[in-house]
């Protein structure tokens, strides 16, 4: 999620097209972490992450952190939910929210501009930074759990982490070729609905949506996780969309088709990860519907739906036989 650099304002990134619909755009900073690089190489205590636990793009981040057990490795410093269109996304004690612990700045975009000072642009979580040089290296979500997946091994807490590969050689195509079509049409998908401007934009994306998640359905009713036997990249980045569907998407966004709940292999896969603790621990909900019906709003008037009640999430998911 972001904010646009440039007079200080903030725009949540609408790029509009011509039709209507909403274009997301590119990151900017782009580096990698790897021995072979020749500036950013892997070290204990030497990146930070920025996050906001509204984002599902940072959330990713934050759950192969925990798997691959790098909690001592890599910081990291958690923006308050509440996007101020003056200013953007703020340090603060509240809320589960923290300070700049490495820079100490009040604003994320200080992070930006310190290092790039000519900087103007999207301001977006999550970043991965570099205390060392005092520079973003990546702010793509996609390419840092990559490299925390496997960059970061030798440091992990137990040899069981450092051995999990959520990324292997093996299914690259396979796990490529889902995130694809989960990118397209359910993780961005649910933005296109939201975001659109015209009625043909967003009925022609609400479709898409839905069509994926039927199909997305129909695989997990016969498999356990999206490639096969084994938990990969792709299974957290869907994951990260499915937890915000039925608190945010679905009324906020105007998805509402169906509930995630709805879906009967859907809501149990849902309640098999957000039951790992990795996962669970990971998930804020408070940020993340005062984040969408509060900040992504920008209404004065806003009010934050109480519900839906959530706890079916922590009942039984019988899908350990599949």
């Amino acid at each position: 999620m972001s904010e646009k650099l440039g007079n200080n304002v903030v725009d949540k990134s609408l790029e509009i097209d011509k039709d209507g619909n909403f274009v997301r755009t590119n990151s900017a900073f782009r580096e990698t972490v790897s021995k072979e690089h020749p500036i950013y190489k892997p070290e204990k205590d030497r990146y930070h992450l920025y996050v906001a636990l509204i984002c599902p793009w940072a959330h990713r981040t934050l759950i192969v952190r925990e798997l691959k057990g790098l909690q001592d490795v890599i910081s990291v410093s958690i923006v308050h939910y509440h996007l101020e269109r003056s200013t953007g996304w703020k340090f603060s004690t509240k809320e589960g929210a923290t300070v700049d612990h490495i820079n100490g700045f009040e604003y994320l975009k200080q992070v930006y501009l310190l290092s790039n000072p000519n900087y103007i642009g999207k301001i977006t979580v999550p970043v991965l930074f570099d205390k060392k040089t005092k520079t973003i290296v990546n702010n793509e979500s996609s390419e840092i759990i990559v490299m925390l997946n496997s960059a970061f091994n030798e440091f992990s807490k137990t040899k069981e982490q450092a051995e999990l590969d959520l990324y292997p050689v093996e299914l690259k195509d396979d796990i490529d070729k889902i995130n694809d079509l989960v990118y397209n049409t359910v993780n961005n998908g649910v933005y296109k609905c939201g975001f659109a401007e015209t009625q043909e934009s967003y009925e022609n994306n609400y479709y898409k949506l839905f069509e994926s998640l039927d199909y997305l359905e129909s695989l997990l009713s016969k498999q356990r996780y999206l490639v096969g036997k084994k938990l990969t990249l792709a299974d957290l980045r869907l994951f990260v969309t499915l937890i915000r569907f039925d608190i945010a998407y679905y009324g906020f966004f105007k998805c509402n088709r169906n509930l995630i709940k709805e879906f009967p292999a859907l809501s149990n896969y849902l309640k098999e990860l957000y039951q790992i603790p990795e996962f669970k621990k990971t998930v804020d909900f408070h940020h993340i519907k005062n984040g969408y019906f509060l900040c992504v709003n920008q209404q004065k008037s806003a009010i934050v739906p109480l519900g839906p009640n959530l706890d079916y999430l922590n009942q039984p998911h019988n899908r350990s036989n599949l």
